[in-house]
């Protein structure tokens, strides 16, 4: 399954005009973690994060023991707290590599980019969100992809944990490549195996 297959679009910017105030309420009303900050063009040029908006933002409470600790001066627009550069993916990526850039990166959100220009997004929810769809759902979408490729009756489909499971009436190695290929790309589908079953006469 590709990128493209699973990203969100079109994608939420800001700009580096925007208000850190702004980003903020963007965040809250989406139930974002992060914002791809564009340029005039809507290429990457950055991305600001929940951590990014908090950090030096809530003074130290005076009634605290201790004598207050001196704090940086919070940004007021993204272009002061963002991070740049980011890093941005293309939307033709296996799903298995953006996965592995996030969980290594320890980064929640991945933009993903055709050439520089942001064309969708990509989080960790979104992949927790395909995983947890229901099997008979997803092998509803299966089965509607395969119909198309091959017909209407000549597929069976099972799907149990995201596994699936495709029956062929034809023996046709070619066939059962593309059958494979159609259902990975399909959002829940963990892996796809395809065998030939000669139909009842």
């Amino acid at each position: 399954m590709r990128a493209r297959d699973l990203m969100t679009r079109p994608v939420v910017t800001v700009t580096t005009e925007t208000t850190a105030k702004q980003a903020a309420e963007i965040l809250a009303e989406h139930g974002f973690t992060a914002l791809p900050v564009v340029d005039e063009y809507d290429c990457l040029i950055g991305i600001v994060t929940e951590t990014d908006l908090i950090r030096d933002r809530f003074p130290q409470d005076i009634r605290s023991a201790g004598h207050p600790e001196k704090r940086a001066e919070p940004g007021a627009t993204v272009a002061a707290v963002m991070t740049s550069p980011a890093i941005g993916m293309s939307a033709g990526s296996d799903l298995a590599e953006v996965s592995r850039a996030l969980l290594d990166g320890k980064i929640r959100t991945m933009p993903l980019v055709d050439g520089s220009k942001v064309v969708g997004i990509l989080t960790r929810g979104d992949f927790v969100r395909a995983f947890a769809r229901d099997d008979s759902a997803i092998a509803a979408d299966v089965r509607h992809h395969l119909a198309i490729y091959g017909g209407p009756s000549r597929w069976t489909v099972e799907v149990h944990d995201g596994e699936c499971r495709i029956s062929d009436q034809y023996g046709n190695d070619t066939d059962h490549h593309v059958a494979k290929v159609i259902a990975e790309a399909i959002p829940g589908v963990v892996e796809a195996k395809v065998t030939y079953q000669e139909a009842d006469r």
